[in-house]
């Protein structure tokens, strides 16, 4: 087992990882006391049961420039697998504002492939490499060293399984025809958007089903200064104040640092003087926005005017193509989606790319009247009318 803590030494290996067709990469960070990740450790390997495999250490090699790996992002010749791979590419982002490509991610593969919603690495380890993980060290504090040799073994099963199962699922892609709904994910991945949290759109993450617009001014407001400061200070949004916390101090709107500290919700750290300051400011600029610039509620579905009866049969016909296709009906469309489509709206995600060829067209059929359902023992059928 070989940690790298040098440049030349990280340099080293990716030159080598050049050369392979693939490299899986995972990593191990901390984000409970920040609003940024904090990476603890990278781990890589080779194809081949014999591959090499390595912890690269960015804690214990504090001077290591990363630059080398992300020059193996950017080399196209060798593909980049990760599983589940949204955290580890928001962290090389922010760090390095690279991405990988061509990237690879087993989670969204192995959907696509019939493994079901958001399938985990212990069971894509269990179902296609056939082994068992060792789960003793996944909570561990991976800013701490030394690094035990539980933790390393833990850490490297990460990239070495990995090998197996990018294998098998790049081999069911080229059976089913199905790599372009993978690339489609995979743009979402790799989109900067993606990371990208702007303060002034911080509101819109926040539930809540009042939609008078000068309620909505001071959430929004809040909501600016709570993503600003977070940002500012690295502190967990939470350690700012807590969605509920905001909600409460949008509806009754303390006017003075004596009507603050009266606030149920608000944990201490969102008293100090700098938070509490810029909380009240945040109100006062909430109650000064003018009628014409008030946020507009978000869409709620529950308003809209479903179809009750066509909405039933879209979730019938959702289950029949998600049954034939072998893949998890979420996947393809949520609840929310079909009572949308149910109420004429067609600006939604399974109208667009793979998943209106799977599952839209027949749907928008459907709803126009062009086809029916037909049952036929178990299975259900599409028949034009």
């Amino acid at each position: 087992m070989r940690t790298i803590t040098t440049t030349d030494d990280l340099a080293a290996f990716c030159t080598a990882a050049k050369s392979e067709a693939y490299v899986t990469i995972d990593t191990e960070f901390l984000r409970e006391r920040t609003y940024w990740s904090k990476l603890c450790l990278i781990q890589m390997a080779l194809p081949g049961a014999d591959g090499d495999a390595v912890l690269v250490d960015p804690i214990e090699g504090d001077g290591m420039s990363l630059e080398p790996l992300y020059d193996l992002f950017r080399h196209e010749a060798t593909v980049k697998v990760f599983h589940a791979a949204r955290q580890d590419l928001e962290i090389f982002f922010v760090e390095g504002n690279a991405f990988p490509k061509p990237l690879f991610d087993t989670q969204i593969a192995a959907m696509v492939c019939g493994f079901g919603e958001q399938v985990g690495y212990e069971t894509l380890v269990k179902r296609i490499a056939k082994a068992n993980l060792d789960k003793t060290s996944r909570f561990t504090d991976w800013s701490r060293r030394p690094l035990s040799e539980a933790q390393k073994d833990y850490a490297l099963a990460d990239v070495t399984h990995l090998r197996v199962i990018y294998e098998f699922l790049a081999g069911q892609l080229a059976k089913n025809g199905r790599a372009p709904w993978v690339e489609e994910e995979l743009a979402i991945l790799t989109d900067p958007a993606t990371y990208t949290v702007q303060p002034d759109e911080a509101w819109l993450r926040i539930k809540t089903r009042t939609t008078s617009g000068r309620f909505l001014a001071v959430v929004r407001e809040l909501a600016r200064f709570r993503e600003e400061y977070a940002q500012g200070q690295n502190v967990p949004r939470s350690r700012v104040m807590k969605d509920d916390a905001l909600l409460e101090l949008a509806s009754t709107r303390p006017q003075t640092m004596e009507d603050l500290g009266r606030s149920r919700l608000l944990l201490r750290e969102g008293r100090k003087q700098e938070i509490a300051e810029g909380i009240m400011a945040a109100i006062k600029a909430g109650m000064e926005v003018r009628p014409e610039d008030m946020p507009k509620p978000a869409h709620d579905h529950g308003q809209m005017q479903v179809n009750p009866a066509l909405a039933d049969l879209l979730r019938v016909l959702l289950k029949a193509k998600s049954e034939t296709l072998g893949v998890a009906p979420r996947l393809i469309a949520s609840s929310a989606d079909l009572d949308a489509m149910a109420a004429g709206e067609r600006d939604v995600e399974p109208l667009k790319g793979w998943r209106r060829e799977a599952f839209g067209d027949d749907a928008l059929r459907l709803c126009r009247g062009e086809v029916a359902l037909a049952a036929k023992g178990n299975e259900v059928r599409v028949v034009a009318l």
